[in-house]
């Protein structure tokens, strides 16, 4: 059940303890994809896999801006600290288990949010009343997961299926060819880098021109699946020993 589209009274009705929170970011994709994608991704991931659900699931509305200062010499880019980002993604969890929503499944479409989500919701679960566990969808994808990079060519895939007009066509040549191979510089296991604009000249990680439909169809489909099958673990966990 989407939050945004019932009345208080409707969800007072619902029977059931479980919610699904997409949380994403506002970064540039390269000069060929939207600023949006991590939250286009994860809203896209997140209602192909309660279509699969087999049970009621509260749907929150997705949270937009996440840990994505390493973008910020790319116009447009909005970010906020990762502290901001953890207390609000706490918060927002508070509320839905004030509800009686209290197992929720954060799905996240970001990179940058990874550490963050996997922190906050370990305090959530140990310290509040409410259960959490992240889930990020790229890495729920089989063998596609190794090809991850930014605005490359798994995201590219998801959204020419998902969302083919945001996708600029006449552009991802000129994605391509400014692209780097991989994230950051690295000597010794260790990153040189701190933003992206140091490794990539368009913003772009990995070679987006792979990226067709068909592959973005196969995609949601591995990370529905994943998704679903989380799901059915968390509604049927006994969290009574958490926290």
């Amino acid at each position: 059940m989407e939050l945004t589209d019932a009345t208080w009274t409707e969800i007072a009705d619902c029977e059931t303890d479980l919610a699904v929170l997409p949380v994403g970011s506002t970064e540039q994709h390269g000069p060929h994809a939207p600023l949006g994608t991590d939250v286009l991704t994860a809203e896209a991931v997140t209602d192909a896999g309660l279509e699969r659900y087999d049970g009621t699931v509260i749907r929150a509305p997705a949270i937009p801006v996440g840990v994505a200062e390493e973008h910020r010499h790319f116009a447009g880019t909005m970010w906020v600290s990762p502290d901001t980002f953890r207390a609000y993604v706490r918060e927002s969890i508070s509320s839905l288990a004030h509800h009686g929503f209290d197992r929720v499944v954060v799905v996240n479409g970001h990179g940058g949010n990874v550490d963050a989500l996997a922190e906050i919701t370990a305090t959530i679960t140990r310290h509040d009343d409410a259960y959490a566990v992240p889930f990020t969808w790229f890495d729920a994808v089989g063998e596609h997961s190794s090809e991850m990079g930014h605005g490359g060519p798994l995201e590219t895939a998801l959204l020419r299926h998902c969302y083919p007009d945001l996708v600029r066509d006449d552009r991802l040549e000129e994605a391509r060819e400014g692209a780097a191979t991989g994230w950051g510089e690295w000597v010794s296991h260790a990153n040189l880098t701190v933003d992206s604009v140091e490794f990539t000249k368009n913003g772009v990680v990995g070679d987006p021109t792979a990226g067709d439909a068909k592959r973005g169809e196969a995609l949601l489909e591995l990370a529905s699946l994943a998704l679903e099958r989380l799901l059915e673990a968390v509604a049927d966990r006994d969290i009574s020993n958490s926290g």
